[in-house]
């Protein structure tokens, strides 16, 4: 699997990947991830290198530098946007069938996103609900939510998510075994 996917340009994003070790399980794919950390803070230019968890097993960027980690079972990615409010980064391998789909997505959405109307895959848009998730999570006053309950729009080219009032636009892209999807609140 390539970890050369092309990723949606985003003004300070630093995104950084790297392969998850044999055996692929939850403790390699757990260190893939900060390793991509680690390298993404060093190219922001920050001090902090580590990324710990939070009580609430989130990672806990440093200050200045918000971020988001994501991983498959062979590939983990890391992205810090220096300046931003929050970060959210999603990465995807798994097919969505149509049962995952009709759960996840709104009829709305599936109206208007997937083919023959929309453009989007449906892994595609569970990856850009995961990173809008992530990125709107920690605003005051979206409380606790499932990531699924973030409402996916079509605008301007791009997808915009929100919940409670809270809006991140996503951006995703995708190869033949991956899709990745990027959400950044300014």
């Amino acid at each position: 699997m390539s970890v050369e996917l092309e990723v949606p340009a985003a003004a300070g994003a630093v995104v950084e990947w790297r392969r998850v070790r044999r055996p692929h399980g939850p403790r390699e794919q757990s260190a893939a991830g900060r390793r991509a950390a680690s390298a993404a803070l060093a190219a922001a230019g920050s001090a902090v290198r580590t990324v710990p968890r939070a009580p609430d097993g989130r990672p806990r960027f440093p200050p200045g530098f918000p971020g988001s980690i994501s991983h498959t079972d062979r590939v983990a990615v890391a992205v810090v946007v220096p300046g931003a409010a929050s970060v959210g980064v999603d990465v995807e391998s798994a097919d969505i069938g149509p049962r995952v789909t009709a759960f996840v997505l709104r009829a709305r959405e599936r109206r208007t996103l997937l083919p023959p109307v929309g453009e989007y895959t449906p892994r595609e848009l569970f990856a850009a609900k995961e990173a809008a998730f992530k990125a709107i999570s920690g605003i005051e006053g979206a409380g606790e939510f499932l990531f699924w309950q973030a409402e996916l729009s079509p605008v301007g080219g791009e997808l915009i998510a929100s919940y409670r009032g809270a809006q991140v636009p996503v951006r995703v892209r995708s190869a033949a075994e991956l899709s990745f999807a990027l959400a950044i609140r300014r």
